[in-house]
């Protein structure tokens, strides 16, 4: 547990702060967001999707039946460890010719999904931790993302002005 603990503290501390709030101004700043990963990385995108639709902004999972058609004045927010998976490139590279700013989450900076983004946040992640016993196919990658995300919320809520209690108000279960 220590391990998976310090291993993910450290990446998200070597993620610049400028990048941080890039990520929140383009957010904002945009008509729709839309997010995609595949396997794990797609579940991860998908739980940071649901905070956003909960704080009132216009996000959709690519792939799903219902996702509209990204458009020049969009954001696409991708998500891919090694950055070489061929749904997530061809996503970035079909967002990016459309218009849309294109930011990737990945661990290889030289990836050709960062070659394409617009912007790219890089997590810097040991070779060693890759596949670990301790943390194994991406763990570390994965679990980095989601506090990535998590800690993003916040910043978000206060620059929309948005309280949890309005966040309650569109949960999907709502009690």
């Amino acid at each position: 547990m220590d391990y998976l603990k310090e291993r993910c503290k450290a990446v998200v501390y070597s993620i610049p702060e400028n990048d941080w709030d890039r990520l929140i101004d383009l957010i904002i700043s945009k008509e729709k967001i839309f997010v995609y990963g595949s396997g794990r990385s797609g579940l991860i995108g998908q739980l940071f999707s649901v905070r956003m639709v909960q704080m009132g902004l216009n996000v959709y999972f690519v792939g799903d039946m219902t996702t509209p058609i990204i458009g020049e004045k969009d954001l696409t927010i991708l998500i891919s460890n090694t950055g070489q998976t061929t749904s997530v490139v061809q996503t970035a590279e079909i967002a990016r010719r459309i218009g849309s700013h294109v930011v990737s989450l990945t661990a290889s900076p030289s990836s050709k999904l960062a070659a394409v983004s617009n912007t790219a946040i890089v997590f810097k992640i040991r070779k060693d931790d890759m596949d670990s016993e301790l943390a194994p196919l991406g763990t570390i990658f994965e679990d980095t993302v989601l506090f990535f995300f998590d800690c993003i919320v916040p910043d978000l809520m206060k620059k929309l002005n948005v309280t949890e209690e309005d966040m309650r108000r569109k949960h999907a279960i709502w009690v």
